[in-house]
């Protein structure tokens, strides 16, 4: 064991890296469990020694911003909150004051101001000292009003956050699983503090007040006061219940029986004085104020039996460790496995098969293994990856041990060609993600795409993965039945050959009739014939099929080759669509009328666009603007069809 002042530096490194990892680059390395136990250790340290490090964590606010926006100071220092899962802890701390208890948001911290009744600036939490200016980007935020009634100075701190429901959206428009964001913290963190406010728009970001930190007002000593001003700008709050030390541990019972409901990613609770004078006047230590505690929900931590260990693959060839043990009930839901992160985490807690494991959610969502009761330490790490059998090998990354598959023509590092075949303008296969495949393969049940088709023999093996059932499973068969039943042009595409998108797919399937036996043996003169179709787009098509064997997939599929001869009257136009339909359903409508008498649609107003089509012709959208520069006509739904007679 470490003497003490050697394990406060050691404590300090870890938390420090931890803090490094969360606040800047958005990653979780270590659980909140685990860090709020060696936070704890190490203020208990200090305490007894006397020892406190410039660098202590104890003593700084979050971590040094990083990126390319401006940064600036705050105007006062933003501390961040003493905690407790106590509930009488929080009683005895209230007193025989009242105080506001409100949702912990778990977003990013921002602070707002506005001059003259308009939103002047927006500068992030940072480290407390100096936050990042996204000014811009928050204005793109859907909730918070750029102009105000109120015209004197106003400056307001809150979070900006993320709802489950868009963070779920968001993700699933990610087809790359390293991609995907762990949780809507991380989503948030990196939609505000982007260098393009567009992308911030497009995420849905929220922003709800907490406190008021400079204005003239008079709000009758009163906190609540504050936020009801607020609210009355048409600026939201956090939601708030008004306590004192009788009915404190109630409202607290209701916040925990309702966070399941809430939309809003929550890691606890606040509880504040409202007697703002007596706030002041408490002051604050050197990393906490005085007149406001956190409340961090009480883990409900649950032991089981580890049944055996899952070695889940990813398209980057790492091999990540998950804990399945005997299902447990933990906050209202079934559980039954949790991901171990790494080999280091795996030989940390050292796991065997048969030992007994606490399990708890981490801010009642995300399953961790806390302890290991047994320590049998007898998990033979595999040296032959579940995918290929191909050979694996542990290496170091970031200071912790990985396991990876290293070969290179692992069906899992191929996941891209996968995700593409069954994508909507492909083979169109829902319930299919990345995800998903990389957990049949991890399984065994899928190594060529063709392999697809036959996952109804593992239909029940399937049903009890996470993520499935009866339903789902029943509904992912009936998916793949329909997608055997195609057509040429999504086939084309299905198959990924370089450069061949779904505009080139439709041009040679065209050029062909849709006769599949003539598209497959094209020779490199006559692709080069086709309009659109260049001499790398035609090398690449041929080599393709050169050199791939895709009769398995054919022999899967009933591809539909039906051709019906129109007259090319759009033949070597190219039209662009914007603004709303009025005789059409949607674009893809309009785009598959266009295409069906020769023309293509593009989708920017370029020199090479004969027309844009826009039922509103005077609009002064960006499209209607370029197309003028460029002497391009602009057409209507009606001049359009006079193109067609």
């Amino acid at each position: 064991m470490l003497e003490p002042s050697k394990r406060i530096v050691d404590l300090i490194k870890k938390l420090n890296k931890a803090s490094e990892a969360y606040y800047v680059k958005g990653e979780e390395v270590i659980s909140n469990l685990e860090y709020d136990k060696l936070y704890d250790e190490l203020v208990s340290l200090e305490m007894q020694t006397g020892i406190i490090m410039g660098n202590s964590p104890t003593q700084k606010v979050g971590f040094e911003v990083a990126g390319n926006l401006p940064k600036e100071k705050h105007g006062k220092k933003m501390l961040s909150l003493g905690k407790t899962k106590e509930k009488e802890e929080l009683v005895k701390w209230l007193g025989d004051m009242e105080g506001l208890l409100s949702w912990k948001l778990d977003g990013l911290t921002v602070v707002i101001t506005y001059d003259d009744g308009k939103l002047n600036k927006a500068v992030t939490r940072g480290n407390g000292e100096i936050g990042e200016v996204i000014t811009a980007n928050a204005r793109m935020f859907k909730n918070l009003p750029i102009n105000i009634p109120y015209k004197g100075r106003l400056i307001i701190r809150g979070e900006a956050v993320i709802s489950y429901e868009d963070f779920k959206k968001i993700n699933n428009e990610i087809i790359e699983v390293e991609g995907k964001y762990k949780n809507p913290r991380n989503l948030c963190s990196g939609s505000v503090r982007q260098l393009n406010s567009e992308i911030t728009s497009k995420r849905n970001v929220n922003f709800y007040a907490f406190s008021i930190s400079e204005t003239k007002e008079d709000f009758n000593n009163s906190r609540e006061n504050c936020l009801k001003w607020l609210e009355k700008l048409g600026i939201e709050v956090v939601p708030y219940k008004k306590v004192n030390k009788l009915n404190l541990i109630d409202a607290i019972e209701e916040y925990s029986r309702g966070i399941k409901y809430f939309i809003n990613p929550s890691d606890g609770l606040v509880l504040t004085f409202d007697d703002i004078k007596y706030s002041e006047n408490l002051g604050s230590t050197a990393k906490f104020p005085r007149d406001s505690i956190a409340f961090k929900w009480e883990d409900q931590i649950v032991e089981t039996e580890i049944l055996e260990i899952e070695w889940s693959p990813s398209r980057t060839g790492l091999l990540n460790p998950i804990a399945i043990f005997k299902p447990i009930e933990i906050e209202g839901t079934t559980v039954k496995r949790a991901s171990l992160h790494n080999l280091s985490v795996l030989k940390e807690l050292k796991l065997g098969i048969g030992d007994i494991v606490k399990v708890y959610k981490a801010n009642m969502i995300i399953p961790q293994v806390s302890e290991n009761l047994t320590k049998s330490d007898s998990i033979i790490i595999p040296k032959e990856c579940p995918v290929c059998k191909g050979e694996t090998k542990i290496i170091n990354e970031s200071s912790s041990k990985t396991l990876i598959c290293t070969n290179p023509q692992c069906p899992a590092k191929q996941t891209k060609a996968f995700t593409l075949f069954v994508s909507r303008d492909a083979l169109n296969i829902d319930g299919l993600s990345e995800n998903t495949i990389l957990k049949l393969m991890g399984r065994g049940h899928i190594k060529k795409r063709e392999d697809l088709f036959r996952i109804g023999e593992f239909k029940d093996e399937i049903a009890e993965m996470e993520g499935f059932g009866e339903k789902s499973v029943n509904n992912l068969l009936s998916a793949l039945e329909s997608a055997r039943k195609t057509t040429p042009e999504r086939v084309l595409y299905a198959l990924g050959i370089p450069g061949v998108g779904v505009a080139n797919a439709k041009l040679i399937c065209r050029y062909c009739e849709n006769n599949w036996n003539k598209i497959v043996n094209l020779k490199y003169e006559e692709l080069i014939k086709i309009d659109g179709i260049g001499k790398v787009i035609a090398n690449d098509f041929v080599k393709y099929f050169e050199s791939n064997n895709i009769e398995g997939i054919i022999n899967n599929l009933e591809i539909d080759e039906t051709f019906e001869k129109t007259e090319k009257i759009l033949e070597g136009k190219t039209f662009v669509i914007t603004g709303s339909l009025i005789s059409y359903g949607n674009r893809d409508e309009l785009k598959k009328l266009i295409e069906s008498k020769g023309g293509k649609v593009a989708n920017a107003v370029t020199n090479k666009t004969s027309y844009l089509v826009n039922n509103d012709i005077n609009s002064n959208s960006g499209k209607n603007k370029k197309a003028k520069e460029l002497n391009i006509p602009i057409i209507n739904e009606e001049m359009l069809g006079d193109l067609l007679k």
